[in-house]
């Protein structure tokens, strides 16, 4: 599946909760949508919907082990044509409102 245009790309990212996941998958630990809302505070309900943003909008993909699904993000696929995005998203993480 090809990365979506850049528009796509900073529209899901321009929300501080999918920012926040983002951030989060950076450490490549496998996570639940519930562990991820979790260690977030959101409401697993908010946070299954930006998951759902982030894999529409072809950040993520969806790794599924028996009855479990984890969000993964598209690490090598961004690295490639946005060469920096996941570094400045590490390095400057999530921005305080």
């Amino acid at each position: 599946m090809p990365l979506p245009s850049v528009d796509r790309i900073f529209a899901a990212l321009g929300d501080q909760s999918r920012l926040a996941i983002v951030h989060l998958l950076l450490d490549g630990h496998l996570r639940t949508a519930g562990d991820i809302a979790a260690h977030l505070s959101l409401p697993t309900s908010t946070c299954s919907y930006h998951l759902s943003k982030l894999l529409n909008s072809g950040l993520t993909v969806c790794k599924a082990d028996g009855a479990y699904r984890f969000p993964v993000l598209r690490r090598e696929e961004l690295n490639e044509d946005f060469p920096g995005l996941l570094d400045l998203i590490a390095r400057f993480g999530i921005p305080n409102s």
